[in-house]
């Protein structure tokens, strides 16, 4: 596969290193979704014993961020800052937005998005961790 999009095979690693990185942490269950630049999913696992919506909640973290064109961190600033923009525009976003830390876009070689990952689980922090551990681990770079 090129640099402009992500083969299953580099999802699934992204899931995995994503997962043995909140092994390692000692963090609760995790969920990752990784998507394509258009949202759509390429793959989706999450561990024994997490809460229902996990896909929900990974896609609009992975989703939002390439609506956005910026990590769900930074819409989680954004919801601070233009509180009725974020709540106004997750209305109408079909994948869903959430407004917090784990949604990371990867970029291919020349820095366009070629597509997301989404973590959800534990403190969103450490779920952005796992996001950019699994990104890292499939030879990919995320921003």
């Amino acid at each position: 596969m090129s640099d402009t999009s992500i083969s299953l095979e580099k999802a699934n690693t992204i899931i995995a290193a994503a997962f043995a990185r909140g092994h390692e942490m000692g963090l609760k269950p995790l969920s990752c979704v990784v998507t394509d630049a258009g949202g759509h999913v390429i793959a989706f696992q999450r561990q024994d014993t997490t809460s229902f919506m996990r896909l929900e909640i990974a896609l609009g973290k992975a989703a939002g961020a390439l609506a956005l064109g910026v990590n769900s961190r930074r819409i989680a600033e954004m919801a601070q800052e233009r509180p009725i923009f974020i709540a106004n525009l997750g209305k109408v976003a079909d994948k869903g937005l959430v407004p917090a830390a784990g949604g990371v876009i990867v970029r291919g070689a020349g820095g366009a998005p070629i597509g997301a990952g989404g973590v959800p689980g534990d403190t969103s922090d450490n779920d952005e961790v796992c996001a950019m551990a699994g990104i890292a681990a499939a030879g990919l770079t995320s921003n």
